[in-house]
């Protein structure tokens, strides 16, 4: 019998894997006030921007300025994503909570993103790890391995490889590691399957779960982690974003069915979901024109989900 964690932790990632995306530039006071509303809606954990050059992400050019704003919010996690040494340096410089390092398990797909090898890729994290240590940082370096489980140029992606590398990354440096369906391949049993043995390798060091809901699969991939005590989730507000290597790809997991999810289970994640929706609203807004995702948008919350909430905590108080 599974024991689904008590609490879950939402990282939102809309800011960098959602805007990066799309062709829509979001205005740094925009960004902000997504940041803002974010936290206010309960959010504690959320992806800025990603440290890359402005000429191939001009949608994340002003990741430093919205980093720094996100700072001055009291108990909110900010972490960046960093492709190499150069945008490690320039977030600790900045003074990120956490930067994430991807790693493309696909040999195909790491070149085609990274212009590295995996192995390559597992070599640059050393150098972001001694960087980080000889500047006395307390910035976290969390080492993501993105196609785990399969590839759209490639293929796929044998399971071992995939644990080869995690563990390569752990030795390199990393402090913990994560897995993600870059490109909507997973189903839930591959999920079960593939997490149980990560876990196995990487113990607490293993943190986050990352999934595309391509076809449809993202929350039941979540809850497939969910039963393996997997309790940090990736997600993005509206489910935009998507690998430029998957066409057709529907995004990310939306965070506001993933917080309605985990609510209506009874699963603490500190967010107001009628906040959630209206900050969704208003993004939305913004990216007029643009695709957006998700489900519970356009149903609402239900008439009975207060009650539903409020037997539950009763439950759990008994």
């Amino acid at each position: 019998m599974s024991l689904l964690p008590p609490r879950v932790t939402v990282r939102e990632v809309g800011l960098r894997d959602g805007l990066q995306s799309i062709v829509t530039i979001v205005p740094t006071e925009r960004k902000c006030e997504w940041v803002r509303e974010a936290h206010a809606a309960g959010q504690r954990e959320i992806e800025v921007g990603s440290f890359v050059p402005a000429r191939l992400l001009p949608q994340l050019a002003d990741t430093a300025a919205v980093l720094a704003y996100a700072k001055t919010l009291p108990g909110l996690f900010a972490s960046v994503l960093v492709p190499n040494l150069k945008g490690a340096e320039r977030a600790l410089e900045c003074a990120a909570d956490l930067m994430v390092f991807p790693l493309s398990a696909s040999h195909a797909h790491s070149l085609a993103n990274l212009r590295k090898t995996p192995d390559e890729a597992v070599a640059e994290l050393g150098r972001i790890r001694a960087a980080r240590d000889a500047a006395g940082s307390k910035t976290i370096i969390e080492g993501g391995v993105g196609t785990a489980f399969g590839c759209t140029i490639q293929g796929d992606v044998d399971p071992a490889e995939v644990l080869r590398l995690m563990q390569a990354l752990l030795d390199a440096g990393a402090d913990r590691v994560s897995l993600a369906d870059t490109v909507g391949y997973a189903s839930p049993a591959q999920v079960h399957s593939l997490f149980e043995r990560a876990l196995r390798i990487a113990g607490d060091r293993f943190c986050c779960g990352h999934f595309h809901d391509t076809r449809g699969l993202a929350l039941a991939n979540v809850y497939a982690a969910l039963e393996l005590g997997v309790a940090r989730f990736d997600a993005s507000l509206a489910g935009i974003g998507g690998c430029p290597h998957a066409p057709g790809a529907s995004g990310n997991a939306a965070t506001e069915d993933l917080a309605f999810m985990l609510a209506s289970m009874g699963i603490e994640t500190g967010i107001d979901l009628p906040k959630l929706l209206a900050l969704r609203g208003k993004v939305a807004g913004w990216l007029a024109g643009e695709q957006t995702h998700g489900a519970l948008w356009r149903a609402g919350l239900p008439k009975t989900f207060g009650a539903l909430r409020t037997a539950q905590v009763a439950i759990a108080a008994s």
